[in-house]
């Protein structure tokens, strides 16, 4: 059954594995090599002034919000929050990966 609680959980493990590990770990390597800075409105003012550790801040505040969003959502449509995360995730995680590599 689409929706169903197997393919959630499997879904929320893909959206922390791109967006929550992936993205965070390529965006930090970016940081660290030099010539590459966050592009977000919201993290990467936040990164310029508290520094990287506020990324970790900023990820955690959208899963939240995201998980709270899912948890009020009671139809099998509410898929669609870790899904969001998952397709962003790796989306963003692929455009850091060719950003770094272009740079070292």
């Amino acid at each position: 059954m689409i929706g169903g609680r197997d393919l959630q959980i499997w879904v929320w493990v893909a959206a922390i594995l791109l967006y929550g590990i992936g993205d965070t770990a390529t965006t930090l390597w970016g940081l660290s090599v030099g010539g590459v800075a966050e592009a977000g409105p919201v993290a990467g003012p936040l990164i310029e002034v508290y520094g990287p550790r506020a990324l970790l801040l900023v990820k955690a505040t959208v899963f939240g919000s995201f998980y709270a969003v899912w948890v009020m959502l009671r139809t099998p449509g509410r898929i669609a929050v870790p899904l969001a995360l998952a397709l962003v995730g790796g989306g963003v995680t692929a455009w850091n990966l060719l950003v770094v590599a272009s740079v070292t």
